[in-house]
């Protein structure tokens, strides 16, 4: 009897569980959602936003808004880091991830990471031409973005690329540490790639918090879907 209750318990809390997890994905998209909402009224309303002009100005030589603060090693390494964020970067990454989910036979969880690419630099540059902030005008002589400055695409595909194969690789994994280690890595990516996307002076930092807010929120509805697959059995739950 106590065996029976206590698989009884075992059942239950693993069945609530699955329950809170939708429903906390749910919120998160929802924060998201707001967090991007908020920020773009403001940057359609053509209002300074406070912390705009301060983290700006904390990252560049005073009296030298071209020039970011630190040695010349650090705009270099700041340079090679930012690419983390580039299309080319992403999209090597993405063909050596959907060549893998392609020898493991894994075709929904392949078409599911192409939608979520995809869908994430159709959303960034639909946002960035109806919003079409100018770019910062304190801009590296070297460094010629040539397209709208809000949401930063950089920091928006970052997040939907990286925290969706962070997630992805955490399926394959047993252990709880790993998968923490996986997800974790993916938001250190992302935040480091929306951080010198300021520092390089080509994003404000309302541009990259756009970005990592629709970014997220888009990844969240990715995984909301791959939980809903899951549970109709299209793809493989985790292990």
């Amino acid at each position: 009897m106590r065996m029976m209750t206590s698989r009884a318990a075992g059942w239950l809390r693993r069945a609530a569980r699955a329950e809170a997890l939708p429903l906390l994905v749910g919120l998160g998209v929802v924060v998201a959602l707001w967090v991007f909402a908020e920020v773009a009224e403001e940057v359609l309303e053509g209002d300074p936003l406070p912390f705009d002009d301060a983290l700006f100005q904390l990252l560049r030589q005073p009296g030298e808004p071209g020039r970011p603060i630190g040695p010349a090693w650090l705009v270099e390494v700041a340079l090679e880091v930012t690419a983390l964020g580039s299309t080319s970067v992403l999209l090597l990454m993405l063909v050596a991830v959907l060549g893998y989910l392609a020898l493991e036979r894994r075709w929904r969880e392949l078409l599911l990471v192409v939608i979520a690419a995809a869908g994430g630099a159709t959303i960034s540059s639909a946002l960035k031409a109806l919003i079409g902030r100018p770019r910062p005008a304190a801009l590296l002589p070297f460094v010629h973005p040539d397209s709208p400055s809000f949401p930063s695409g950089h920091a928006m595909l970052a997040a939907v690329v990286y925290l969706t194969l962070g997630a992805l690789l955490a399926r394959f994994v047993p252990r709880r540490r790993v998968k923490a280690f996986f997800v974790t890595t993916a938001m250190i990516l992302v935040f480091l790639v929306g951080i010198t996307r300021v520092y390089l002076g080509v994003h404000y930092p309302s541009d990259v918090l756009g970005g990592w807010s629709a970014g997220l929120a888009w990844a969240l509805v990715c995984w909301l879907v791959a939980l809903a697959l899951q549970r109709r059995g299209a793809i493989k739950a985790p292990k």
